[in-house]
């Protein structure tokens, strides 16, 4: 599962101590095992039709069981919020009734005999499905938990299609076919699916047959030959457009509204590529027969790995416009893939464990980034994933968890982001051969079964040969992250640098930490590797002369909150010298705060000249204009850059220009909002809009004929509504009445785009408002998130505010802001 990060708006132990229950104040005392296995499931078969007038599926399923160890007399389903009809055991061709209990939750059956597990036997349940009047609880990852959901099923709404898609993360599958909901279940399936004949359906494994009905309807008969969990099951019904690309004669394919056909390929159709490269890291061919993906409407999370057939949000369906800047989703997409083998392929035994699913393939978008794109795309990818879990205040987790109040819980930026990040420490330890070696041994001793963390230590084991409890303790078990200070000094007498590594995370733990260490003569650096081990460790090496620099982590790989103790001119060096994106990174927000220095300012020009584009629009971004000497500095790397081919950088270096209000660049800006990307349009007009308001509005005017997205609408309905306050109140009231989610944060832009525009106090104020209200309907596990990046924001705006002397409305803004740090940064 995919989470996606509420936060895009603004991008958005010695020994096994299970101490977890006294180390978290509120959190269920409850030890949450792996489910008993009292039957196991072996084979599903579901016959369904569906009532689109009443939002439900009609079922008749056989589920095939066997007893996991001991005899049992009896045989309980998760069966949520259903009608049921029927139960019976079926014998040869007859059906034989049998006696049950049902509480609207659980079918607790009566079998017919005592069964042994060398017994199969085969349960037929004929029922109604009703999710809509099940009442469940999501998560911060997954917003809904019905398990089965109709999407404008009437036809009603004529600016949205008609669906049907299912999402059984973490156990809402059993909202739609009775089972056992548990992760560390493994069964065979095959669908028949009742359909209208004017859509298509997919769902796990082979379409083997389909069978037109007098009826209007079709019957798509899907197999699946290899076990896989419950959760995994997958139904998707639509009016789809079918692209199907293909991997060694197996058929890969990508369900998309029909209006997104022609740019599918440009979505998707690096995923042949991806499937080869995760094939060749893992040394296990894609395991499954086929594989798809479908777009859905309204989903209630971002993606979904579905065995076979992942499901997309419709974030996924971007126009040509939108791809000429990037394909943003081509991260969820790898996220997904790679769950194929890591979820799928070998799965989570409890949810407790679940990191196991998500750091993988929260690894493989990292992984196709580095081995597609280049080592500054992976590692950029894998330091924003680390830097979500470090500002996500969830240092009071452990990552394999085994107390928590809902399973909905382990959802979050530590199973994720953490995780993740843990992998890639492992990584460098052990090396990339022994890394990769340890996962194929992994995912070929536990495919088509269910694994824990201890699993995949014993595997990294057997293949390196090392006793690896210390780091499995110390980061699956335990909790936390080490904040290090470091410091850096040269005796001359000894000829010796000293680094010294000071742990100052609260509490008595003291971590364990592999870290390289380079010390740099002139332009050439000497690799050390150190152990930390200590609150404070001093380390020692040999320099004949003061070194250049000293770079310790110089491969950035710790997950550590860090505070080095480095000069400009050490941070000049190391954007210059040291090389990797993180220490570049590093440099850049180094100098962002210390621009009002000639080093800091020359930092941040170097950067805008950077090698690698996404770089060069973060260093534009953050360059300070209200500063004279950046602000005369940065004009002719500003005017270059505003012609870069990455529209990223084109669109940032154009939004900077603009705040020089120069007439000049008039001719630029208009030109320039008609570009292919949305991103620099909207940038353009914005800039056209601080020099000539009349010729931004008439192009606005012209620009809103035809389709805007992103920055380029809301730039055009901001200089609409300065205009027209009518138009302000409504673009407002339109943000207030969505309901909470990404739609929200997306419109939040918009929101802070016209409050900067606006001279109007009464919408000003309406605008700051509607932002913070935004904080009363944040999850209280994200809030911490959030909330100081949106007062970082109100303050850009508080400056601007009070460069154009609008008095009342910084009056108004210092009234609603917190008044110190600690209550937002």
């Amino acid at each position: 599962m995919k989470r996606i990060l509420l936060l895009s708006f603004f991008s958005l132990s010695a020994t096994l101590g299970f101490t977890q229950r006294d180390k978290q104040p509120g959190v269920s005392p409850v030890y949450r095992a792996t489910a008993e296995r009292i039957n196991d499931l072996v084979h599903t078969k579901l016959d369904a039709k569906f009532d689109y007038q009443k939002q439900q599926l009609n079922g008749k399923t056989w589920i095939t069981l066997k007893p996991h160890f001991y005899p049992t007399d009896s045989l309980r389903l998760d069966a949520k919020g259903m009608d049921i009809h029927e139960v019976a055991v079926v014998k040869g061709v007859k059906n034989n009734s049998l006696k049950y209990d049902y509480d609207g939750l659980f079918l607790n059956v009566h079998l017919d005999k005592t069964y042994r597990n060398t017994e199969p036997y085969t349960i037929y349940i004929s029922y109604t499905a009703k999710p809509n009047e099940f009442k469940a609880k999501g998560s911060a990852a997954i917003t809904d938990a019905k398990g089965l959901y109709f999407i404008n099923p009437l036809g009603e709404d004529k600016e949205k299609p008609t669906q049907i898609w299912t999402q059984g993360e973490t156990e809402a599958t059993s909202v739609w076919i009775p089972t056992i909901d548990k992760p560390n279940q493994k069964t065979t399936d095959e669908f028949y699916l009742t359909v209208p004949a004017k859509y298509v359906s997919l769902s796990n494994g082979k379409l083997v047959s389909q069978k037109t009905n007098s009826d209007g309807t079709r019957t798509d008969y899907w197999k699946m030959d290899q076990p896989h969990s419950p959760y995994l099951f997958f139904i998707g019904i639509g009016d789809y457009a079918v692209i199907k690309d293909s991997y060694k004669g197996k058929e890969v394919s990508y369900y998309v509204e029909k209006e997104y056909a022609p740019v599918a390929r440009r979505i998707f159709g690096n995923t042949p590529e991806m499937i080869a490269l995760f094939s060749k890291l893992t040394g296990v061919d894609y395991p499954w027969v086929k594989y798809s993906q479908i777009v859905g409407r309204d989903y209630v999370s971002g993606a979904m790995e579905n065995t076979t057939a992942t499901l997309h949000g419709e974030g996924a369906q971007q126009d040509a416009r939108e791809l000429s800047e990037r394909n943003r989703w081509e991260d969820v997409i790898a996220h997904e893939l790679f769950h194929q083998w890591f979820g799928d392929y070998v799965t989570t035994e409890s949810w407790s464990n679940i990191t196991l699913n998500e750091s993988f393939a929260t690894l493989g978008s990292q992984l196709w980034n580095e081995f597609h794109y280049g080592k500054d795309a992976g590692n950029e990818e894998r330091y924003n994933s680390a830097k979500g879990y470090l500002g996500s205040h969830s240092e009071n987790k452990n990552l394999v968890r085994f107390y928590y109040n809902d399973k909905e819980d382990v959802f979050d930026a530590v199973s994720y982001n953490k995780g993740g990040a843990i992998l890639q420490m492992l990584r460098k330890f052990v090396g990339d051969s022994a890394f990769f070696k340890s996962l194929n041994l992994y995912l070929n001793t536990y495919k088509y079964k269910n694994a824990e963390a201890q699993q995949l230590r014993l595997a990294f084991e057997d293949v390196t040969g090392k006793d690896l409890n210390w780091f499995f303790n110390q980061w699956y078990y335990g909790s936390g992250n080490p904040k290090l200070n470091i410091t850096y000094g040269y005796d001359a007498a000894s000829k010796q640098a000293t680094v010294i590594v000071e742990q100052q995370q609260e509490g008595d733990k003291i971590f364990t930490l592999p870290a390289s260490v380079d010390v740099w003569t002139g332009n050439t650096p000497t690799r050390y590797n150190v152990w930390v081990k200590a609150k404070v460790d001093t380390f020692y090496f040999p320099a004949s002369s003061k070194p250049s620099f000293v770079n310790f982590d110089a491969d950035k790989i710790l997950l550590a909150d860090k505070t080095e103790n480095k000069s400009l001119d050490d941070y000049a060096f190391q954007y210059n010298h040291a090389g990797n994106y993180v220490d570049r990174r590093e440099a850049i927000d180094a100098a962002t705060k210390k621009q009002a220095e000639v080093g800091g300012v020359q930092i941040m020009l170097a950067a805008v000249k950077d090698n690698y584009a996404p770089l060069r629009a973060y260093a534009i971004s953050n360059l300070d204009m209200s500063l004279a000497q950046v602000k005369n500095a940065a004009e002719a790397p500003l005017a270059e850059a505003a012609k870069d081919a990455n529209r990223r950088v084109k669109a940032a270096a154009i939004g900077k220009l603009g705040q020089y209000k120069f007439a000049k660049y008039a001719p630029l800006f208009k030109a320039a909002v008609n570009d292919s990307s949305y991103s620099v349009a909207g940038a353009a007009l914005e800039a056209l809009n601080k020099v000539d308001t009349t010729a931004a509005f008439d192009a606005a005017k012209q620009l809103v004929k035809g389709k805007v997205k992103g920055r380029l609408e809301t730039a055009t309905k901001n200089i609409m509504s300065a205009r027209d306050k009518g138009a302000a109140l409504k673009l407002l009231s339109d943000y207030e009445a969505m309901p909470f989610g990404q739609k929200k944060f997306q419109a939040l832009s918009g929101v802070f785009e016209l409050i900067s525009a606006t001279p109007d106090t009464e919408i000003f104020k309406k605008g700051v408002d509607a932002i913070l209200g935004l904080e009363t309907a944040l999850p209280e596990n994200i809030r911490g998130q959030v909330m100081p990046q949106i007062y970082t924001a109100l303050r850009e705006v508080q400056k601007e505010k009070t460069e154009n002397g609008l008095t009342e409305q910084v009056n108004y803004l210092n009234s609603k802001l917190p008044k110190d740090n600690k209550s937002g940064f």
